[in-house]
């Protein structure tokens, strides 16, 4: 394959790759964080982020609603508190 072939080969594949992202990044978007308010709820004794996150959110990835509560409250860690309030992702 010459150099020229090569160049437009690389190019479509681009567009193609550039296509399909565009295609998938709104559905994956609507069922993400950001479909909705976010909710609360209180740490009980015993809690820990992916207790709290398979509780809330069953079905739900657990990293990545652990990820999502941390992003909303502002953990730096994993350790939460008895008694204190969290804001959850609206992932419903």
């Amino acid at each position: 394959m010459t150099r020229r072939g090569r160049v437009v080969l690389v190019g479509a594949l681009a567009l193609l790759l550039a296509g399909l992202v565009a295609l998938l990044a709104p559905a994956s978007r609507a069922a993400g964080p950001g479909s909705g308010a976010p909710t609360a709820t209180v740490v009980r004794e015993g809690d820990t982020l992916w207790a709290i996150a398979e509780r809330q959110l069953p079905g739900r990835n657990p990293i990545a609603v652990v990820a999502e509560i941390r992003r909303l409250n502002d953990l730096d860690g994993y350790t939460v508190y008895t008694g204190q309030q969290l804001l959850l992702p609206a992932w419903r």
